[in-house]
């Protein structure tokens, strides 16, 4: 039997089963303090998660571009332990990828950039996943604070995936 994963993929209702169904019995019982205790600790790691698919799709909507090529399939990659766990994954195709075009990390936080150990962590990441030499790219929230990276997008660079 093959080892399925199923989400929400919306962000703002993955919101709910994650941080508020959890609590709706505190706060009928009016301790909504326990709840936005809840929030504020795990806010930093869900936000992380949900920008992930936003940050997917953008990549399909503004690549190609002078870095990298246009990738008709991003998704992410993981081993079943999770010890392996790749954010951006650039393919030819989906569910199944013949061809990788690059490798990717995202780092979502307010004042910490991407850095030379997110780097090393990626670069194991894509020695795991392949032994060809893809490019690998960054996104993130605070920028890119370390040579070696084929690419690295912030969020200006997302947003023109949606012009106005």
């Amino acid at each position: 039997m093959k080892d399925r994963r199923y989400g929400v993929t919306d962000p703002c209702l993955r919101f709910w089963p994650h941080l508020l169904g959890p609590s709706m019995q505190e706060t009928e019982r009016g301790r909504g303090d326990p709840a936005l205790a809840r929030i504020r600790e795990n806010w930093t790691s869900w936000r992380g998660r949900a920008v992930e698919p936003l940050v997917r799709e953008a990549l399909v909507r503004i690549l190609p571009d002078d870095r990298l090529p246009a990738a008709p399939a991003v998704g992410g990659y993981w081993t079943r332990t999770n010890d392996v766990e790749i954010d951006i994954v650039g393919a030819d195709r989906a569910p199944v990828a013949k061809e990788l075009l690059f490798v990717g990390s995202i780092k979502w936080l307010e004042q910490s950039p991407f850095d030379r150990p997110d780097l090393a962590a990626l670069h194991r990441h894509r020695a795991a996943l392949t032994g060809e030499p893809v490019p690998v790219v960054a996104v993130s929230r605070s920028g890119v604070d370390c040579p070696g990276l084929d690419a690295g997008c912030g969020p200006g660079d997302l947003l023109t995936a949606w012009p106005r």
